[in-house]
């Protein structure tokens, strides 16, 4: 079992932060993000739902993860990862 702050995490607690933090790893994937972002979208709308169909976090926290993975391929497509002086004007 884990700690924070003194206390012990549950198993339950402990595999909810475990799954949360892989779907934040697949989040700040860049290299997928930037080579493919419509898989890379797929890819953390897909975890965000199984997550919550395994009932691992609530449909509110899933809509959230939906929005965050959203924003993040909006900005892929638009080219956000690349640096701005190799975009063509």
């Amino acid at each position: 079992m884990s700690t924070i702050r003194g206390s012990q995490l549950s198993a339950a607690e402990q595999h909810r932060l475990n799954a949360i933090g892989a779907w934040r790893a697949l989040l700040d994937d860049r290299a997928l993000r930037m080579s493919c972002p419509n898989s890379y979208h797929d890819a953390l709308l897909r975890s965000a739902d199984e997550l919550q169909r395994l009932r691992v976090i609530s449909w509110e926290e899933c809509r959230d993860l939906r929005f965050e993975a959203d924003a993040a391929y909006l900005l892929a497509v638009a080219g956000a990862d690349f640096p701005q002086d190799r975009i063509a004007h």
